[in-house]
């Protein structure tokens, strides 16, 4: 409300002397009654006194205080979208590894066929043990003439509570699994109780338990890899690198996977691959690379 429109006090009708208004606000000056009023009523606040005669006065100043506010609020909003987005902020991406096998691990070795073999190199590009979960790079040379290296990507099944040695899928039963898992050493004394719900552990004769380097009875709920000196997995190949479309070629498989070991004490892995139109029992044989990385940081 502008200050000439201001409704004032007749000093006739109420009977008080007619007083100069001390306000020290701009609209002041000649107001009556101001110095009868109480202090806290005439002040906004502390460094700028009103009078209470200046309704006007307190708004401008509310409107003001609402404005240093939207502005303070604008510039926040604005610091907001200068900063850069965080991709992993709600998700961090944490190391993760076991001996020989992590992130940016390398292994090589040969895999043989019949009377042939070819030379492998296998680059892990992601560990994540929690998911029982990893991924890489299989490289091979010499399969065929119209391709001399194949580079394929692959995902590993790590077995452990999430995974069972079971397969069920990829073209193979609970037969092709027992054909392939007991030809790993470490295998062999979970073999009877994987398959058939017998603790391998116990002689049934003397009721003795065995003398076995690889321990346990085996519960697809309670085995754990972390607790074991070997890892078991599934590695299934996806694609070729760089082309993902080629879907086959002529005198090589990728349909396929390979059952894996991995040892603990000696960093080496070995593999049998299947495909229900391969030649069965593709040897796989893998030793770790000297180590060309260090553990993961992250910078913010």
């Amino acid at each position: 409300m502008p200050a000439n429109n201001l409704i004032r006090p007749d000093p006739e009708h109420t009977g008080e002397p007619n007083r100069q208004c001390t306000c020290p606000s701009p609209l002041g000056g000649g107001s009556p009654h101001c110095d009868d009023l109480d202090t806290a009523t005439l002040q906004l606040d502390t460094d700028s006194p009103t009078c209470a005669l200046h309704p006007s006065s307190m708004a401008v100043r509310k409107q003001q205080a609402k404005q240093r506010q939207f502005e303070l609020l604008q510039r926040h909003q604005q610091q907001l979208l200068r900063r850069k987005p965080d991709p992993f902020e709600a998700v961090r991406v944490l190391p993760s590894k076991t001996f020989h096998l992590y992130t940016g691990s390398r292994f090589q070795g040969k895999q043989r066929s019949g009377s042939h073999s070819y030379d492998v190199v296998v680059d892990i590009k992601h560990v994540d043990l929690d998911d029982s979960f990893l991924c890489g790079y299989l490289h091979i040379k010499g399969l065929t003439e119209e391709y001399p290296e194949l580079t394929t990507y692959f995902e590993a099944e790590i077995i452990g509570p999430k995974h069972s040695f079971f397969t069920r899928k990829w073209d193979a039963d609970e037969l092709v699994d027992e054909e392939h898992w007991t030809l790993f050493r470490p295998f062999e004394c979970l073999s009877s109780s994987v398959f058939y719900g017998r603790d391998k552990h116990v002689d049934k004769g003397e009721g003795r338990a065995s003398k076995c380097t690889y321990r346990h009875h085996y519960d697809s709920q309670t085995y754990e890899h972390r607790s074991e000196d070997v890892v078991f997995m599934r590695w299934k190949e996806h694609f070729l690198v760089p082309d993902h479309q080629v879907q086959g070629i002529s005198g090589a498989s990728f349909a396929g996977f390979y059952y894996i070991c991995y040892s603990k004490v000696t960093g080496h892995i070995s593999g049998f691959y299947y495909h229900h139109s391969s030649e069965k029992f593709q040897q796989l044989l893998l030793a770790p690379v000297q180590e060309r990385s260090f553990g993961s940081v992250e910078y913010r």
